[in-house]
């Protein structure tokens, strides 16, 4: 197993780790966009306010995004599968 070997392993993992997170952190950064707004246009100052949004709407993200981050995941794990006898000679 080459240098370029693990490189490429370490690339791809690190790739599908990006791109799985991406959606969840997406609708975690615009809830709490607009959530901050909502607070300084009506003066609210509650710390507490932006956790529960946060919270339901990742959790609504993970049961609207959950297969296809399952599906990225999975194949990820087959391709590495597959090509594991490449990798060990």
């Amino acid at each position: 197993m080459s240098e370029g070997i693990v490189l490429d392993i370490a690339r791809d993992a690190l790739y599908t780790i990006i791109i799985c997170a991406a959606p969840l952190l997406l609708v975690s950064l615009v809830v709490g966009l607009v959530i901050s707004i909502f607070q300084t246009v009506t003066s609210i100052q509650e710390q507490t306010l932006t956790f529960v949004p946060k919270i339901i709407c990742v959790f609504l993200g993970i049961m609207l995004f959950g297969s296809w981050i399952m599906n990225n995941l999975t194949g990820f794990i087959q391709r590495l599968w597959s090509d594991f006898s490449i990798y060990l000679g």
